[in-house]
């Protein structure tokens, strides 16, 4: 349940600012009335443990701060920029009397307010860094011809579905731009909540006082994908959870899941978590349980929607669900606070939130007909883009398994390793591998030499600079492709030294030399070029310690602020791996 408003903003009067290591500036614009909206933000930046600063600019002055170049909007350089847009303010009389045009300047007219936007959108990524949501517009029930509304050509509700249609189309030629779907806000919560008569002809406020949290909660999102902490599994109960009983008690034949009520309920909730599987999203089991029992429902039950082989980890026990959880972060070699945890029983996701607090465990009400509203309410995986290596992400953790179990079953790291034919595909960023590489710089933490996040804008200016070298590492071994998996930036600011701005690999492929690969390229690269020195940093944070012994290890020497490496030492890269050179 959201707080309302004025919770919002008495809380944001007693704020303290505090220096969290996740920080952000958002810059917000429309064309109506938003107070109280930067406070929404600011708060549930708070929660998240997210530094947040706000710019609000005056009322309706979004053409002026965008045009001026000199404007505090650009002075306060934002991370994200909201640009709210309401019907009434973009579309003026055409909104009360679309009909006194033909359809062709009827057209003509939309056409010209989506450029107008366009326009001022190229003029934003011209003077700024930040990212611009813009917001569609809602499309109402109302209009003037009432019920022949469906029998007129290119009415109102027509010329907005166009007007959204073509933002949305012009909005994808930049990299920085995306577009908010208020239409699809407005549709959620219903357009008689979302807009009050009473504070539109008193405030100008097109948005209810009592759902701007609930916009607040939705533009979290974008806060959350940009800087790159989306969660990456959702971790499941089974009992009550994914099937209605408990399988040690009412059997296989008793639980409930399948087209009939009550088992409608979870047959739902399982095709909305597959769904999500399918675009990335790690499925995994902690449930209390007797194994075999679950796991004959889980394989044999004909009404189930997910298998085996949709849960990347499986751990179905008897023991404590906090260290189950550990143990499930562990096997799937990403951080405890990458996962949601989701559990029909209060007392488990007070335990887990109590002695987890980095994990999400969202609160569930006690009637499974409201579990599908609550996952489909969350915004932790929000991502700008979803990269092949997402949706592919489920199949590589199935494979992962496999490793794992030649793994333990091998005397050594380095026969393990020699018995995985690894071969390695070293390219240069291209329009394909750009969104890939940035995302791997906002969300990878253990091995990450510096934890410098960019946005996919800033590593496509770094592709097509001179004095940048930008390359994607793509890993491939018996049991499939890891898809990229590692990032290498370097700036060459002197002819005859290089600068190693950053190295990074994926949780999934640790351990597997492939950072001595890397490495081994870089230097071969340097010599080619004349270059005599490369310099790198270490930058330690809370979770990249699996790093900080590679330069010592590789040959480096401290100087300074510094680690420096003559390239001209000799380098063994592991002989086990192959290594394929694309367009570097």
């Amino acid at each position: 349940m959201e707080k309302s408003l004025s919770e919002y903003l008495d809380l944001s009067e007693k704020l303290v600012p505090n220096a969290y290591d996740k920080q952000i500036k958002i810059g917000f614009l429309s064309s109506f009335t938003i107070n109280g909206l930067p406070e929404v933000l600011k708060i549930k930046c708070d929660e998240k443990q997210i530094s947040c600063q706000t710019y609000l600019s005056e009322y309706n002055q979004y053409n002026q701060e965008i045009l001026d170049s000199n404007s505090q909007l650009y002075k306060f350089q934002p991370d994200i920029t909201f640009l709210l847009l309401d019907i009434r303010s973009i579309l003026g009389d055409f909104f009360y009397f679309p009909y006194s045009l033909d359809i062709e300047k009827k057209k003509d007219f939309i056409e010209q307010k989506v450029l107008e936007l366009v326009n001022l959108a190229n003029i934003f990524a011209k003077n700024s860094s930040s990212k611009l949501i813009i917001s569609n517009l809602h499309i109402p029930f109302f209009s003037p011809y009432g019920i022949a509304k469906s029998n007129s050509e290119f009415g109102l509700q027509d010329a907005i579905f166009y007007f959204n249609k073509e933002l949305k189309e012009r909005t994808k030629e930049f990299d920085s731009v995306f577009l908010f779907d208020f239409n699809g806000f407005v549709t959620k919560y219903g357009e008689d909540n979302i807009f009050n008569y009473q504070n539109y002809f008193f405030g100008d406020i097109k948005i209810s006082l009592s759902f701007i949290s609930y916009l607040g909660e939705l533009l979290m999102s974008y806060v959350i994908a940009f800087l790159g902490i989306t969660k990456k599994c959702i971790v499941l109960d089974l009992d009550n959870t994914l099937w209605g009983g408990i399988v040690g008690e009412d059997g296989f034949d008793g639980i409930h899941i399948g087209p009939q009520p009550p088992g409608n309920l979870f047959l739902e909730f399982q095709k909305h978590l597959k769904a999500l599987s399918q675009r990335g999203i790690i499925l995994a089991i902690n449930s209390k349980n007797n194994l075999d029992d679950a796991m004959n429902v889980i394989e044999n039950h004909p009404n189930m929607i997910l298998k085996k082989d949709d849960f990347s980890c499986i751990v179905i026990n008897w023991g404590d669900k906090v260290q189950n959880m550990r143990e499930i972060a562990k096997q799937l070699n990403i951080g405890i606070d990458s996962l949601v945890f989701f559990d029909d029983d209060a007392v488990n996701r007070e335990y887990v939130r109590r002695e987890l607090p980095q994990i999400h465990v969202p609160e569930i009400s006690s009637d499974p007909s409201e579990y599908t509203k609550t996952l489909l309410s969350l915004n932790d995986f929000s991502t700008f883009q979803i990269t092949a290596e997402d949706v592919s992400r489920k199949k590589m953790y199935v494979q992962q398994k496999y490793r794992t179990e030649l793994q333990n079953s091998s005397s050594n790291l380095i026969d393990f390793l020699k018995t995985l034919n690894l071969h390695v595909v070293i390219k240069k960023a291209d329009n394909f591998s750009i969104p890939r590489i940035s995302q791997l710089t906002l969300k990878t933490n253990q091995f990450n030499l510096t934890t410098k996040r960019y946005q996919k804008d800033e590593i496509k200016k770094f592709s097509t600079d001179n004095n940048m070298l930008v390359g994607s590492v793509q890993v491939i071994d018996k049991f499939g492709d890891n898809g990229i998996t590692g990032v290498f930036i370097i700036k060459k600011e002197k002819t005859q030294e290089w600068i190693l701005d950053s190295l990074l690999l994926s949780c999934r492929i640790i351990g597997r030399k492939i950072e001595n690969v890397i490495i081994n390229y870089i230097f071969e690269q340097a010599k080619k070029n004349g270059v005599e020195i490369i310099k790198a940093q270490f930058i330690p944070t809370e979770k990249n310690s699996p790093v900080q012994d590679f330069l010592p290890s590789c040959g480096f020497q401290k100087e300074g602020d510094f680690w420096v490496y003559h390239v001209e030492k000799p380098f063994k890269s592991p002989d086990f791996v192959s290594v394929e050179v694309d367009n570097v």
